[in-house]
């Protein structure tokens, strides 16, 4: 491996393209002013542009359970406890080592996974990347995915944090290897120690990382791609003996060089031996692709409709180019997302039975002892399928598989054990849902659109947000669901595209949509307003539309200027909500979603903006008692005028 590695570096260099040959980064992570390119993340080089990749963490309070870590890290707790072999519940001894399985996809030219974190007090991109996240991201990667006009950070500002993670190139792949663990270096690893306790091959993993035997030298808080052709097991993460204690965290540097001369005596001989089986290599090259080299079956799948943005149609037509190039990704996909057989969903189904439906055509199934949903549609499902396979957010609903049977697609989703965010906030079926919960969700779906907003590429519009297409798991935490209209805008905000097919749901259609066909991330802000909304007032936004020409922004300006505020407060809200909040919080809360409401798209705050305010909301609803007046007073003196009118 080594030597064909060198060959075609040496050799063929474009070779280089398809090798994995990540640069480590070395110490170049401590000096926050080097922007080299290892700093920033593994570069997009691999056979897929997204896959299913796999984390180490070491577990250190306040983030030592399982639901504290897939929260912080962006992966879903189900999964995680269960490669670890714990419950959902569970607590990890302090510096344990704990697996954490994410979705792995590329934006621009590097590879990440991708989460968020709230800043708190004494906070800095370098603290946060090697601190908290150990290493998983670096400082330089933190502030190029959060462009500011300033290098400050402030407490209660939400950060996107980019998790170094790597999908298998097709080199790796036809070698066998079906995934790349980021593992997170401490004191006293090597490559071959690491290497073979995930049971991987020293070689391998230094060609991985773009190492040698000559030069193997890592670094703690720095993160080591290695191949493997199994996922990661919990008997892989018991400590070996002796025991050791984690590094204390590196000091910034200001100078990152960590090259060392090679030893050119083993490049000579490394040179003569390439020419001894150079014949050999030719021979053995032309001896494997007419071995391996197999023919594609003919698929009987049928293309769909060119219009389902507008509602899914029956698969009436001929197979052409642009379907076959589609159902070819599909078979591409087998790392990233499960392709099933009918029967496989039948019996997850119990045949699809009517004591497993859920809403409409979407199903409870089990497989493999996991619960999730399973949506049957009708059309061409094929953009919301490749954007699925893209997009990697927690607040996401997560693609992990699909079928297609006698011109029906099935996809299957994570399953969301709390259900639509649209039955707990205006159905009479004695749920309820706290004011932090609520706060909480907001940011969430907030966090969710910032994603699909800023950080996927092209940038997306949902088009479609509403309380029933926001979905919620089973610690509340929301996932935006249905990307079925979901469309791409090449556009900065405030640039707008234009379209004659208007669709969407009554009550969350900004006026410029609804009116001149503007579509931009703005009509996602005004749906979002809509929903926080219904949020706070407990009702479905139909309840406000009694009257024809309905301006939702003069009904909260009616309620905030009410000569006795607290009274009309109190008649606004919730009445789940009464004494369980603080009315300056609301009022805050109120302003914010005035704002998402301005008839004006270009007045209107952008989701970066709204996720900063919402996670200062939900710091001070969390610091917040009834019994605690001060923090009325400290709330208000720190709030902006951003949302005021």
């Amino acid at each position: 491996m080594r030597f064909i590695s060198i060959f075609c570096l040496s050799i063929l260099g474009f070779c280089s393209l398809i090798q994995a040959q990540q640069p480590y980064v070395a110490k170049a992570a401590t000096n926050c002013s080097n922007t080299a390119n290892s700093a920033l993340g593994y570069s997009c080089n691999g056979l897929n542009p997204t896959c299913q990749a796999y984390l180490t963490f070491r577990s250190q309070p306040p983030y030592d359970t399982v639901s504290s870590i897939a929260t912080l890290l962006g992966s879903d707790p189900t999964q995680l406890s269960a490669i670890n072999s714990v419950f959902e519940t569970a607590s990890f001894d302090s510096d344990k080592l704990v697996i954490v399985p994410v979705r792995c996809s590329c934006s621009g030219k590097y590879y990440q996974a991708n989460t968020s974190y709230i800043v708190q007090s004494n906070d800095s991109p370098f603290l946060i990347a090697n601190n908290i996240y150990q290493g998983l991201s670096t400082c330089q990667a933190i502030n190029d995915q959060n462009p500011r006009g300033t290098v400050d950070i402030f407490p209660g500002e939400s950060l996107a944090i980019p998790l170094r993670c790597a999908c298998p190139t097709k080199n790796q792949t036809d070698l066998g290897v079906r995934y790349l663990l980021s593992y997170v270096i401490t004191r006293g690893d090597t490559v071959s120690g690491v290497s073979v306790r995930f049971g991987g091959d020293t070689g391998r993993s230094l060609d991985a990382n773009g190492l040698s035997m000559e030069n193997p030298t890592i670094f703690p808080f720095t993160t080591l791609l290695i191949p493997l052709e199994m996922a990661p097991t919990s008997s892989q993460t018991v400590t070996p003996p002796p025991s050791r204690a984690s590094p204390p965290p590196p000091t910034p540097t200001t100078n990152s060089s960590t090259r060392r001369p090679r030893n050119k005596t083993w490049i000579y001989v490394a040179v003569g031996v390439l020419g001894g089986i150079a014949f050999t290599l030719g021979t053995g090259t032309v001896v494997f692709f007419a071995l391996f080299r197999k023919s594609r079956k003919n698929s009987n799948l049928i293309s769909g409709s060119e219009s389902f943005e507008a509602h899914g149609k029956p698969f009436n037509k001929k197979l052409n180019e642009e379907s076959q190039d589609f159902l070819d990704s599909i078979s591409s996909m087998a790392q990233s997302i499960t392709v099933y057989k009918l029967k496989e969903l039948e019996a997850a189904t119990d045949n699809f039975s009517p004591s497993c439906l859920i809403t409409g055509s979407v199903y409870r199934g089990s497989i493999n002892g996991d619960y999730a949903a399973i949506k049957k549609m009708n059309g061409d499902v094929s953009k919301e399928i490749d954007l699925l396979n893209k997009v990697n957010h927690f607040n996401l609903i997560r693609l992990s598989g699909v079928c297609f049977s006698d011109g029906i697609w099935y996809l299957v989703y994570e399953y969301a054990a709390n259900g639509a965010l649209s039955d707990w906030i205006y159905n009479s079926n004695g749920k309820f849902l706290s004011w932090i919960q609520r706060v909480r969700i907001a940011l969430d779906i907030a966090t969710g659109l910032n994603y699909l907003h800023s950080f996927t590429n092209p940038p997306h519009v949902h088009k479609d947000i509403k309380s029933s297409n926001v979905l919620l798991d089973s610690d509340f935490r929301a996932k935006i669901t249905n990307l079925t209209m979901a469309r791409s805008t090449e556009g900065q905000d405030g640039e707008f595209a234009l379209t004659r097919h208007i669709v969407g749901t009554k009550g969350y259609m900004a006026p410029e949509y609804l009116e001149n066909g503007l579509v931009s991330t703005k009509l996602d802000v005004y749906a979002f307003g809509v929903v926080m909304l219904e949020i706070v007032n407990g009702k479905e936004i139909a309840a406000f539309y009694t009257e024809e020409n309905v301006n939702l922004s003069d009904t909260i300006n009616h309620v905030l200027s009410e000569e006795d505020e607290q009274k009309s407060l109190k008649q606004f809200i919730d009445p789940s909500l009464e004494g369980k909040c603080s009315s300056e919080i609301i009022v805050y809360m109120l302003k914010l979603i005035d704002s998402c409401l301005n008839k004006n798209p270009a007045d209107r705050p952008s989701t970066d903006e709204i996720t900063q305010a919402l996670s200062r909301i939900l710091t001070f609803s969390l610091s917040w008692e009834p019994s605690n007046t001060s923090g009325y007073q400290s709330f208000s003196n720190s709030s902006t005028e951003m949302y005021s009118k």
